[in-house]
């Protein structure tokens, strides 16, 4: 999706059509079809309600002027009927409008979940594009900005239109025609009062953006560093032992300081714009208040007209300036819901470039590994692996070494298919038969039992073989916490995570298995007894491992040294 115009600006009526259409075209299309047209119809009756209590307004003052006792209890009954309608409407007009809000939000959650994760797009966005931020914010509360917004600006407006329609002809023959003398010449103009609203309106909405459009961009870059504020707060909590054991307390709190005040600076700038615009918001109320008395009164006062007629075009000119004014009373959602749109189409279209980004590498399915002429790059372009080529029976098990940057890791994310910058042939078995194992496992939050199966979402071993793999990984003292529901990533140390990591070896009984320095944090007799588990409980199973420790040579068969140059060596151990 490429949402740029030839000059390189965005378009925002772009971006929201991209942004909007998906759902309104979806299989739930209809569903939202009929809500909207649901709440539409309500505000239309709702509108109609208006000009009827409008009129009664007339009917109601002139029985007060003319002491009319008799049509009083009349007249009250017609407002409460009318009034009990217009509160009904008003209630399930946006008791739907929320229900369609949370159908839509729903939906939108799940499609941009779908896009995050599908071909660990959430992965390569953080190698690839530095510049997405906090995709996080942008699912949990950009979208949730995005229809509440959408829903409330565009129902609001179209209500405010058709208000504008219905009163505006109300108002018209309510003030009459304006005459003064010219030249000598005498000048009449109909409909006086709607073309005062109608300049007045218009002066309003000009001055309101020409003071307020800065709100957009400090909106969307207050979004982001409160964002950014939030997850540093986050990345301290993640590794708290860590900073605790530097005693690191001093440096992350100038962290903190630092990227608080980019918050607190642009909300500064935010509360000086926001003053001068409310300054000039309120003062526009309150002069529309008075204005249309000062226009009617003259006709009044010249016993030309009754209250009841002064009270109704009172109402009519309100409900037309309301109208009129939309832009101005809403400007500073209008802003926010353009900085929204902003951060979602920036979200969406850094998606759709990953996507496009395809790792030149051809891969097949074998029942060996064979890698022909692989090429790993940085993203930068340098190359770390050159013309790699190998040729792995299965059972066999290899190991890879080097210093440290020379692309061993990376060379597992090629081979696991999340590396992207790689050219090549490679030939693996079938995805479920492979299991890739990292130096830091990831615990899911939930029960012990989840993180042990992770990523399977449901346990397949009986509980005697739980308790047999756990005895095996040294994990005994675990056996009566499988059920319980906690962080397990901070209560298991990191060698004990690890020795879980192969626990779900086990488990899963993969008949090839990855470890990317899977025993970095453990002893080498642990190490050890792990790494001969493996091949007396799974003895046809293939290992290739990335480490430093020279005690693992002695597990593999054959060593793959890499220089970090481009250049590699093969051995048989």
């Amino acid at each position: 999706m490429k949402i740029y115009d030839k000059y390189g600006i965005k378009k925002s009526a772009w971006i929201f059509y991209f942004l909007f259409k998906d759902y309104w075209q979806s299989k739930e299309k209809w569903k939202a079809r009929g809500l909207l047209s649901a709440v539409i119809v309500m505000n239309l009756v709702s509108v109609y309600i208006l000009l009827l209590l409008t009129s009664w307004y007339n009917e109601f003052y002139t029985i007060l002027q003319n002491y009319s006792y008799q049509n009083f209890w009349q007249s009250i009954g017609k407002f409460s009927f009318l009034a009990f309608l217009f509160i009904l409407l008003a209630v399930y007009a946006l008791y739907l409008q929320q229900m369609l809000q949370i159908k839509w939000r729903t939906w939108m959650t799940a499609h941009y979940l779908d896009a995050w994760l599908e071909n660990q797009t959430y992965y390569r966005l953080q190698s690839a594009i530095k510049d997405t931020d906090n995709p996080d914010q942008r699912i949990q509360e950009d979208i949730n900005l995005f229809v509440n917004l959408t829903l409330n600006l565009g129902i609001g407006l179209f209500k405010q239109l058709v208000t504008l329609i219905a009163f505006i002809a109300m108002l018209w023959q309510l003030s009459g025609s304006f005459s003064f003398s010219f030249n000598g010449q005498t000048v009449q103009i109909y409909g006086f009062m709607v073309w005062v609203t109608i300049i007045y309106s218009i002066i309003g909405t000009l001055l309101t953006h020409k003071v307020g459009h800065q709100l957009i961009g400090l909106n969307f870059n207050q979004q982001k560093y409160e964002a950014d504020f939030r997850f540093s707060l986050m990345r301290i909590r993640e590794n708290s032992e860590c900073v605790a054991f530097y005693k690191g307390e001093q440096p992350e709190k100038v962290n903190f300081k630092n990227r608080f005040i980019f918050v607190i600076n642009n909300f500064r700038q935010i509360m000086n714009r926001q003053k001068i615009l409310t300054g000039m918001t309120v003062s526009y109320s309150q002069l529309a208040i008075i204005l249309p008395i000062l226009i009617a009164a003259p006709r009044y006062f010249g016993e030309m007209m009754p209250i009841g007629w002064l009270i109704q075009t009172l109402t009519a000119f309100g409900k037309v300036q309301d109208a009129l004014s939309y832009l101005v009373n809403s400007y500073t959602d209008i802003a926010q819901w353009s900085s929204v749109i902003r951060r979602l189409g920036s979200f969406t279209e850094h998606m759709c470039e990953i996507k496009k980004i395809e790792s030149p590498v051809e891969k097949s399915t074998a029942a060996n590994l064979e890698i022909s002429g692989l090429t790993v790059n940085l993203p930068q372009g340098k190359s770390l692996i050159s013309d790699l080529n190998i040729r792995l029976p299965a059972g066999e098990s290899l190991i890879i070494t080097g210093a440290s940057g020379c692309g061993k890791s990376t060379l597992l994310r090629t081979l696991a298919g999340i590396w992207p910058f790689a050219a090549g042939k490679i030939g693996l078995p079938q995805q479920n038969k492979i299991l890739f194992l990292p130096q830091k496992p990831y615990l899911p939050l939930g029960t012990l039992r989840q993180a042990l199966y992770y990523p399977q979402t449901q346990s397949a071993a009986s509980a005697v073989y739980e308790e047999h793999v756990l005895s095996l990984c040294e994990l005994e003292k675990f056996i009566s916490q499988l059920d319980k529901s906690d962080d397990w990533s901070c209560i298991l140390s990191l060698g004990e995570q690890q020795r879980l990591a192969f626990a779900r070896i086990l488990l899963k009984k993969p008949e090839w298995v990855f470890l990317d320095e899977a025993t970095s944090a453990l002893d080498e007799i642990t190490e050890a007894r792990l790494y001969k588990m493996l091949k007396t409980e799974l003895p046809n199973i293939t290992i290739i491992s990335v480490g430093h420790h020279s005690t693992l040579l002695q597990y593999h068969r054959y060593q793959l040294k890499l220089t970090g140059s481009g250049r590699y060596e093969l051995f048989c151990l």
